[in-house]
């Protein structure tokens, strides 16, 4: 390198240093470069934050948006304000409220209850919840908190409306019929996605506080009682006496009713309620004037995408047999819903002796314009005009023993020791076949008459057509009529006298003086002791049936008075028509008959002889037994 080359870069060098000597700044502007630096940093780290926030509320919309699958879908429809609608017609009026979209009160029109409103109010909301629940996939939709919007508000339509936003709402579809029916449909739309694929189920809760209606708390209670429909067929009931708690019903039903004695709140379903079902029944004490508290856990079918709306149809009206039946050709479902099985009518045989003959009766008296008291008297005498010949029969029978106890006494005064009871019987059995007489004959009127009092004591209390009747002083047929009242229960008693029970247990020591006295005519030897025996029975009867009765429908009591009373008639007009003298004649001309052509028992009396006959040869065979041992 040479000389001229190294001053060269000695130059650029000094050019360069000197440069950048001048260039440099001063404090100042040393200081001010510092803080931009800062205010860059703080801008940086504001950006970034800002970016950060950004993502975090792009996240948090992205989790909301997810979770428009649940009822957070629902935060517009769970505020709002209670607002009721009231769809009415002539028979009935029901009041739905916008909060869970359901009916919150239901009352039944022109029928009066025992204060004596004008109408029956079957629930309102301090009695009765119901409340659908749908499970979401991450909470439940519970109608019971949703706010729902009416719409097409007629007399007898609504539509109640929920909505979740964008698009997804839950439609309830009201329609009240012409009379009790009230037509109810659930559909989701655009709802499909909140739930999970395989969800085809919802579940229901209903709860009800079963008003008392009637003015005998205990009467009316008795026959009070959760009822339900098997969806194979059959109705059944919760013990009326009994408390239940989520008893498990391990069959698919498809109606659910909460029945007190004249009125009941259905729901049915048209398809069916899964089985499994939990139902509750607690009887209520008096002086809630409540009679039962009803609960039903259900499932059913729900479609999450709507094409196949949910259904139901409510009765919310009276327990009349014929209305009943009508209804249910009225219902759109098309199932055979044994509704009338509300109106209770006995045990399979007095069910039948009602449900075809004491209905139509009842229903052809009435489309003559006849009150119910007239109506009680004539279906007694047709009663006992139906049964008179058997009665007849029964009665000669009865007087044929009579005529013949002079006879039998005569014939059998060589067997009154106790040991020879046996062979008494023997001759006695002997006697009768030999005068034609069937000692059985007398026993027959009270089995042909015992089943339609029995049926009459399950028709007459859950008829409502003696509801609010009044016949001379009873002012209601359906209860009690009292001629004295106080204020606490007394031990069988309660707190009344009635007037209509205290008459039909005077009857009924009356008529079985007048039975007792005619069994006594016949009676044989030792009989007539045990009939003494007997009698503390016959009177005891009377009493505890005031005990059991004095409660009862006026109606009731009043029809076993009157059926009584025409008994104990025809009991003393045969007994003074009849002439024992030419009973006794025919007899003894069937005697001189039957010893000419004797003739051979035959059915029940036959088998009767032959088992004596056997227990007399064992009663030999023991004795014969005893002395040999004595030996």
């Amino acid at each position: 390198m040479d000389k001229n080359t190294i001053i060269g870069f000695i130059l650029i060098a000094a050019v360069l240093i000197g440069f950048s000597w001048w260039q440099q700044p001063s404090a100042e502007e040393i200081a001010a470069q510092r803080a931009q630096d800062s205010i860059a940093q703080v801008a940086k780290k504001k950006a970034e934050q800002d970016k950060k926030a950004a993502e975090a509320a792009k996240q948090a919309q992205a989790e909301a948006a997810a979770k428009q699958d649940s009822t957070t879908a629902f935060f517009g429809a769970m505020n709002g304000t209670a607002e009721n609608v009231v769809l009415k017609n002539g028979k009935v009026e029901l009041t739905l409220t916008t909060k869970g979209g359901v009916v919150e009160k239901a009352i039944v029109k022109n029928f009066k209850n025992y204060k004596g409103d004008k109408d029956v109010t079957l629930f309102d909301g301090n009695d009765q919840n119901l409340k659908f629940m749908l499970a979401g996939k991450e909470t439940n939709i519970i109608t019971s908190d949703l706010f729902f919007t009416p719409s097409n508000v007629t007399d007898t339509t609504v539509t109640m409306t929920a909505s979740a936003g964008e698009g997804k709402q839950l439609v309830l579809n009201y329609t009240l019929g012409e009379d009790y029916l009230l037509h109810m449909s659930m559909q989701a739309q655009g709802m499909s996605g909140m739930f999970a694929p395989n969800y085809n189920q919802m579940d229901i809760e209903w709860n009800d506080r079963c008003r008392q209606q009637e003015r005998g708390f205990n009467f009316e209670n008795q026959r009070s009682s959760l009822t339900y429909h098997l969806l194979d067929g059959g109705t059944k009931y919760l013990n009326e006496q009994k408390e239940y708690v989520d008893k498990e019903i391990d069959k698919e039903t498809d109606w659910v009713a909460f029945k007190n004695q004249y009125f009941s709140a259905v729901m049915i379903t048209k398809g069916n309620y899964a089985s499994n079902a939990l139902l509750t029944s607690i009887p209520m004490k008096k002086e809630t004037k409540a009679l039962k508290q009803y609960g039903a856990k259900l499932k059913t079918q729900f479609d999450p995408t709507g094409q196949n709306p949910t259904e139901f149809e409510f009765y919310f009206g009276p327990n009349d047999f014929r209305l009943l039946q009508e209804i249910e050709k009225k219902s759109s479902f098309g199932k055979d819903l044994q509704l009338e099985r509300l109106v209770y009518l006995g045990w399979p045989l007095f069910r039948i002796i009602n449900r075809w003959f004491t209905i139509y009766v009842f229903d052809w008296l009435t489309s003559w314009g006849f009150s119910m008291g007239i109506v009680l008297i004539l279906i007694t005498l047709l009663l006992k005009a139906i049964t008179f010949p058997l009665v007849k029969k029964s009665y000669m029978s009865s007087a044929k023993m009579r005529v013949l106890k002079p006879k039998l006494d005569e014939a059998t005064k060589q067997f009154d020791k106790p040991e020879d009871q046996m062979q008494k019987q023997q001759a006695m059995m002997q006697m009768y076949s030999q005068y034609g007489v069937s000692p059985l004959g007398g026993c027959l009127p009270m089995i042909i008459q015992m089943p339609i009092w029995i049926a009459m004591f399950n028709y007459v209390p859950n008829a409502i057509q003696l509801r609010g009747e009044s016949f001379l002083w009873m002012k209601d047929l359906s209860t009690y009529d009292p001629i004295i009242q106080w204020t606490k229960d007394i031990w069988l008693i309660g707190d009344h006298l009635s007037l209509t029970c205290i008459l039909f247990c005077v009857a009924n020591v009356l008529y079985s003086l007048m039975t007792m006295r005619q069994q006594k005519d016949q009676m044989v030897g030792q009989q007539a002791e045990q009939m003494k025996m007997m009698q503390w029975m016959m009177y005891l009867m009377p009493v505890m049936f005031f005990f059991m009765f004095n409660e009862y429908s006026s109606g009731l009591n009043f029809y076993y008075f009157i059926s009584l009373f025409f008994s104990a008639a025809i009991m003393w007009t045969l007994r003074k028509t009849t002439n024992d003298e030419k009973l006794l004649a025919i007899l003894e001309a069937k005697y001189q008959q039957n010893k000419k052509n004797p003739k051979k028992q035959s059915g029940f009396a036959a088998r009767l002889e032959a088992m004596q006959k056997q227990a007399a040869e064992l009663q030999k065979q023991r004795e014969g037994l005893d002395r040999n041992r004595k030996r």
